[in-house]
């Protein structure tokens, strides 16, 4: 028992001191709450703690909101398949990018920017800020608003399934968080989303 809390704690530890990039544990594609009930449980949180999200979770939750199931499609529709969206993962250690192919996060800015993400005090409590970030070269702003709430949701219906707290924002300073993500002319933030324990 002593051994497995050990490592349990080294785990988190390890995770939320990372400030480099990193290859995730393969996500588990089986198992969680059937999907009627994951879709009762489905609800908006704003009271987070700010235990930090172990690496299999957060390897299962990428994957899940914008994944491959197959060789080239992902785990939500795209219209046209153009696939605009680059999902970028806020942590304490820093902002990553999620490169679904390699399964690995990939770093862009050191430091804890969480705060950056959005205008609520939660933000910068809870561990986790997804900002999906659309690439204007594939479709313009207005076509990719349609798109990002599929990923929404399906993070939504994770963490329903998972027991995490979950809610989609869209009020954060545009410009700010463009500038903390270190974003090209071409990347726009469409929307973003807090993930964590519910206090």
């Amino acid at each position: 028992m002593k051994k497995l809390l050990f490592l349990t704690v080294m785990a988190s530890l390890s995770f939320s001191c990372k400030a480099q990039d990193w290859a995730l544990p393969q996500p588990q594609k089986t198992g969680g709450k059937p999907l009627m009930e994951a879709l009762s449980e489905r609800q908006s949180t704003r009271e987070y703690s700010d235990r930090d999200l172990d690496e299999q979770t957060l390897s299962d939750l990428l994957w899940a909101a914008y994944g491959f199931n197959r060789d080239d499609k992902r785990t939500v529709p795209s219209a046209n398949d153009k696939q605009e969206f680059i999902l970028y993962v806020v942590l304490k250690a820093g902002v990553y990018v999620y490169d679904a192919k390699a399964n690995t996060l990939i770093l862009k800015a050191k430091g804890d920017f969480r705060a950056k993400t959005g205008k609520q005090d939660f933000v910068a409590i809870a561990p986790l800020n997804l900002v999906y970030v659309a690439d204007l070269t594939k479709r313009d702003a207005a076509g990719a608003i349609i798109n990002v709430g599929y990923i929404s949701q399906n993070v939504y219906l994770y963490c329903a399934s998972a027991g995490l707290g979950t809610v989609a924002r869209g009020w954060f300073e545009k410009d700010e968080l463009k500038a903390a993500l270190l974003l090209s002319k071409t990347e726009e933030p469409i929307l973003t989303q807090t993930v964590g324990y519910k206090k």
